[in-house]
């Protein structure tokens, strides 16, 4: 197959409070294998040179270096809650390094609760250094960042709404309660699916296993891996119990697809 090669690292795998929990003994959380082992959540997508992070999240300082990430050319927001925004200014190197300001893309409304919750960086000053310099960009449908064409896609998250995001036969669907019609019908031909199974009983604001599975199946895709896991998830005990095509994710991780430049 010819194409662009794009390769994605799940860079975190872990819930709001990452595993292990603090002030938790169990099984999990008192692991020493390195899959139950997960920062919060967040994704890589490299290709020709260029890195697209998905998030900000608050272990961003600890992704980066543990995956020798020297660079990132722009990031892609899902939504606003704190552990997928809160690594905001581990930003700040990479200015330091490129010289140059970062793009940052998200829906109008999360833009405008990053610029009131993170004021600092957004207000007009002239102290330099002391915070990121970030280009926000509200996005609303399809566009191309790179020459890789970027498909938002609208979730339902609990109460609130977050995106996920498709390139040509990958989509991360992280952060959900639901998937609306319309986002399926947008999931057509899917081959890698990062898909939210929280654990395995039921979450007011995010998938649970089975309920990930119910829709991974609909949509139809080949590779199917479940993010955003709580300690209620043991890798060695779990990922052996996962249908075919399906894999529970891990720190680290690499899925590696290509696609035909826009």
């Amino acid at each position: 197959m010819n194409g662009r090669r794009i390769t994605v690292t799940i860079l975190g795998s872990g819930t709001s409070t990452g595993v292990p929990v603090p002030a938790c003994s169990c099984p999990v959380c008192s692991s020493r294998v390195p899959q139950n082992q997960r920062t919060r959540c967040s994704i890589l997508i490299s290709f020709a040179g260029r890195n697209i992070l998905v998030d900000t999240s608050t272990d961003l300082r600890q992704q980066a270096l543990r995956e020798n990430i020297t660079h990132i050319d722009a990031v892609l927001y899902t939504h606003t809650h704190a552990d997928h925004v809160n690594g905001i200014d581990d930003l700040r190197p990479f200015n330091m390094a490129s010289g140059e300001a970062i793009p940052i893309h998200g829906s109008s409304e999360d833009l405008d609760v990053l610029r009131r919750v993170f004021a600092y960086i957004f207000d007009e000053c002239d102290e330099p250094g002391y915070r990121p310099r970030l280009q926000p960009q509200a996005i609303s449908d399809v566009f191309t960042l790179f020459g890789l064409e970027i498909v938002p896609l609208p979730l339902l998250h609990g109460p609130g709404r977050s995106l996920g995001y498709r390139i040509g036969p990958f989509a991360y669907l992280t952060d959900c309660s639901s998937v609306p019609e319309t986002t399926l019908g947008v999931l057509a031909g899917i081959e890698i699916l990062v898909i939210d199974g929280l654990r395995f009983l039921p979450h007011a604001s995010h998938l649970n296993i089975p309920q990930a599975l119910l829709l991974a199946e609909r949509i139809g895709a080949q590779r199917t891996i479940l993010t955003h896991l709580s300690h209620d998830v043991d890798y060695p005990r779990h990922a052996p119990m996962m249908p075919a095509g399906t894999e529970l994710a891990y720190d680290g991780q690499r899925l590696v697809f290509k696609i035909d430049p826009v």
